[in-house]
């Protein structure tokens, strides 16, 4: 049985719209920037509507593109096409996290277990066991 640890990570944009995403794209801090490190699996449709409704359109001077490679998410995925995000305002939410990382990222899907609102993303920080390079 894969050991997972329960997390949290800064949301800063989603796969899908800002209304019903479909994942969340998870960020943590490394260097001073916000880095994206994960994506989730796929949210159920109640799942993405209820997230959605926290969600709100990233400001100007967000600090990821609008699109990226799918191999940025998942470096096994056979897909190299274009994954385009919608950017929100940055949110903590929790998620359960597969031990395995991989230099600058989680090596499998996360699963998206709640928002936390309460708290700030400036105070999310790097899981003990991850190491950034």
């Amino acid at each position: 049985m894969k050991h997972k640890n329960v997390l949290d990570v800064v949301c800063a944009a989603v796969i899908g719209s800002l209304t019903q995403p479909q994942a969340i794209v998870a960020g943590l801090a490394m260097d001073g920037q916000l880095r994206i490190v994960g994506r989730s699996t796929v949210l159920s449709t109640r799942v993405g509507g209820k997230l959605g409704r926290q969600l709100r359109p990233a400001q100007p001077g967000h600090p990821w593109p609008e699109e990226i490679s799918e191999t940025s998410l998942n470096r096994f995925s056979k897909d190299k096409g274009p994954v385009r995000l919608t950017l929100i305002e940055p949110l903590v939410v929790e998620v359960a996290a597969d031990v395995a990382w991989s230099g600058t990222s989680f090596r499998h899907p996360l699963t998206y277990q709640r928002a936390r609102p309460e708290l700030d993303p400036s105070d999310v920080e790097l899981p003990p066991h991850i190491k950034a390079r």
